[in-house]
């Protein structure tokens, strides 16, 4: 029963798409027909940016290009039409840096899928909406992209601003000190002049000294006065 309902659900479904694709013919068959007429209007023909013809490398004023010669894009195309040569060159450090030779690009084998500008990681390359690109010989349909004498255009490096370090403990540290300078005064027995010159450890162990020093007189007097009064009990009994 099941095969019989997805037999005549996949009719009606193939029924329905082609009264769809009539319907869409029947349309278009009395639709006003527009003939361009070229190329006797080449100066008023509008061409889509998004047309992809030509593949290109733009260099700037300096004859500089972005390619890195890394072969993304030859790898990435699916029919062998882009071939990138490169060369090794030793620079002004006495490193070793690989660098453009020729870049080499076949209109005729090319499908204009747009993966070589997509997969760019620097893009170097694009594609433009020039569509005259008839020729009468084959071999001219292999282009070189890169210019004669052009070079990698070099990365400026950002400076950062050196921004000015603000030591803002330095003023907190002198208010510790002379706050704490003071407690130290009072129980130390030298000047202040003598414990703010001292460092640290020279204070704690005059801070200890200090508390030995005072604490032997205060015991010292107590034993006269005590023997005092013993004999002046004994005197009057």
């Amino acid at each position: 029963m099941s095969s019989i309902i997805k037999y005549f659900s996949g009719l009606f479904t193939g029924i329905r798409s082609l009264l769809g694709g009539m319907a869409v013919t029947w349309k278009e068959l009395w639709t006003k027909k527009v003939t361009q007429q070229y190329p006797e209007n080449r100066d008023t023909l509008v061409i889509s940016d998004r047309f992809r013809c030509e593949l290109t490398m733009p260099h700037d004023e300096n004859n500089e290009h972005a390619c890195t010669a890394c072969g993304i894009c030859e790898m990435n195309c699916p029919n062998g039409t882009i071939t990138v040569k490169s060369k090794m060159i030793e620079t002004e450090d006495g490193k070793k840096k690989k660098i453009l030779d020729a870049y080499i690009w076949d209109l005729g084998m090319c499908t204009f899928c747009n993966l070589c500008v997509l997969t760019c990681p620097s893009s170097a390359i694009k594609f433009n909406n020039t569509y005259e690109n008839a020729v009468f010989t084959r071999s001219k349909l292999v282009q070189q992209l890169n210019h004669e004498g052009s070079k990698l255009r070099e990365k400026k490096k950002e400076v950062k601003p050196v921004v000015p370090v603000v030591t803002s403990k330095a003023p907190d540290v002198a208010l510790e000190t002379e706050v704490k300078t003071p407690n130290v005064e009072v129980k130390a027995p030298a000047s202040s002049s003598e414990v703010t010159e001292t460092p640290i450890a020279s204070v704690i162990a005059a801070v200890k000294e200090s508390k030995t020093e005072v604490a032997e007189p205060i015991v010292t007097p107590i034993a006269p006065a005590k023997e005092q009064e013993t004999k002046a009990e004994t005197t009057e009994n």
